[in-house]
C-alpha cells in the first residue's frame, strides 16, 4: 500500500466496475449520486474491526468483504427495501498487502452484486489496523418499511434462513479443532461468509405490490428483522418495540446437522441457535390466518404481556451480542 498510494488504490479498486442501476454517477467526483425513486432512502452503517470482528487467520480477504456488505445489506432487506448502493470506508496499515486489499474489494463486490446493488464510492485511509465502515442504502419503491414495531397478538413468529451455524463455526475455531475436518466444512463457512437470504424477504414484498387482488398470497410481515446479534436478542427488539410478549418452540429449532457438531465438542447446539449472532437470517411475525412464504418456518406466537420466552419459560443467561457487555460472542470474536 506504501508503494501503490492513494490515488492509485482508488483507480485500482475501482478498475473494470459497472454500477447498479441505482448508481447514477459512482465513484470519480466529490460524492456519489444515488437514485431515491420514492423520494426516500432506507439508510443503514456498520463497522467491522479486525481482531474484534474478524481474524485474517480464520478468515479469507474475500470473505471479510463479503461479510462487510452482507451484514449491511441483510438490515437494509430487514426493512422490505432493496439494496442500491454501498459506500465503504477502509484503513489498513501502509505495509498491507495490495493482494489482501484485491481480495476484500472483490468479495465486497461480489456480495454487492448478489443483494442487487453496487458500491458507489467510500474513502480510503491509513490506520493501525484494518478497518472497514459500509453506509448501505435501499428503495423501497414506494411501499411502507417493515419496522420491528408492529408485531399484533395472535400473529405467528417464523424465520428462514439457518441459525446457529456462525456461532457453531466460531465454536470450532476457538475451540482449536482441526478446521480441514469435512465435519466442519459448513459451519466453518457460515461463520467466514453469511448467506443472507434476500430473496426469501424480496420476493414476497415484490409480489404484494405488483398484484391487484392479493388475498391468496401470503401476507407480508408485520414485524421483521435480520438476526445478527441472536435470535432470542433480536426477537427481543421486536417484541419491545411492539409492546409484546413473543414465545418461541424449541421443537421447531432442532438442527440435526448442529447437534452432530455440538456433540463433538461436547457442548449444546440448542444455545447456538438461540444466540448466536451473524448469520443473518430473517424473523418476522406474521398474521395467523395467512400462509407462510415458501422457505419461512413458524417457530412461535406473540402474546400479549412482554418478553421473550422458550416453551413459556424466561431463557436463562444473555440472549445474544451486546458490543460493550464484555462478553464474548459468535457475533464477535475477541482475539484468542
Amino acid at each position: 500500500m506504501r508503494e501503490l498510494g492513494e490515488f492509485a488504490l482508488i483507480e485500482r479498486i475501482n478498475s473494470g466496475r459497472v454500477q447498479a442501476p441505482g448508481v447514477l454517477l459512482g465513484p470519480g467526483d466529490d460524492a456519489a449520486l444515488v437514485a431515491a425513486p420514492d423520494g426516500r432512502f432506507v439508510v443503514t452503517t456498520d463497522m467491522l474491526i479486525q481482531d474484534r470482528h474478524f481474524r485474517l487467520d480464520w478468515s479469507g480477504p474475500r470473505d471479510v468483504g463479503r461479510k462487510a456488505i452482507a451484514q449491511n445489506a441483510a438490515d437494509v432487506v430487514a426493512m422490505g427495501a432493496v439494496p442500491t448502493a454501498f459506500v465503504v470506508a477502509f484503513g489498513c496499515p501502509a505495509d498491507t498487502p495490495l493482494e489482501l486489499v484485491d481480495g476484500l474489494t472483490d468479495g465486497m463486490w461480489a456480495e454487492a452484486r448478489r443483494a442487487g446493488g453496487s458500491i458507489a464510492g467510500g474513502d480510503v485511509v491509513r490506520s493501525p489496523q484494518l478497518v472497514i465502515s459500509v453506509t448501505a442504502f435501499g428503495d423501497l419503491d414506494g411501499r411502507a418499511p417493515i419496522t420491528r414495531a408492529g408485531a399484533r397478538v395472535g400473529d405467528t413468529v417464523a424465520v428462514v434462513g439457518r441459525l446457529g451455524w456462525s456461532a457453531a463455526g466460531l465454536a470450532v475455531l476457538t475451540a482449536g479443532f482441526d478446521p480441514a475436518d469435512e465435519l466442519f466444512a459448513e459451519v466453518l463457512a457460515a461463520h467466514r461468509v453469511p448467506q443472507p437470504p434476500y430473496s426469501a424477504v424480496l420476493a414476497v414484498v415484490a409480489d404484494s405490490a405488483a398484484e391487484v387482488d392479493n388475498s391468496e398470497l401470503p401476507a407480508i410481515p408485520t414485524a421483521l428483522t435480520d438476526i445478527s446479534d441472536g435470535l432470542l436478542a433480536d426477537l427481543g427488539h421486536i417484541a419491545e418495540a411492539s409492546g409484546v410478549a413473543i414465545d418461541i418452540q424449541s421443537k421447531t429449532l432442532r438442527d440435526p446437522a448442529l447437534a452432530t457438531i455440538a456433540r463433538r465438542l461436547d457442548t449444546d447446539a440448542a444455545q447456538w441457535i438461540l444466540t448466536g449472532g451473524e448469520d443473518h437470517a430473517f424473523v418476522g411475525t406474521w398474521p395467523a390466518h395467512r400462509d407462510l412464504p415458501p422457505g419461512w418456518v413458524p417457530i412461535g406466537r406473540v402474546l400479549a404481556g412482554h418478553g421473550i420466552t422458550v416453551d413459556g419459560v424466561r431463557h436463562p443467561g444473555s440472549g445474544g451480542w451486546e458490543s460493550f457487555s464484555g462478553v464474548d460472542s459468535a457475533s464477535e470474536p475477541e482475539p484468542r
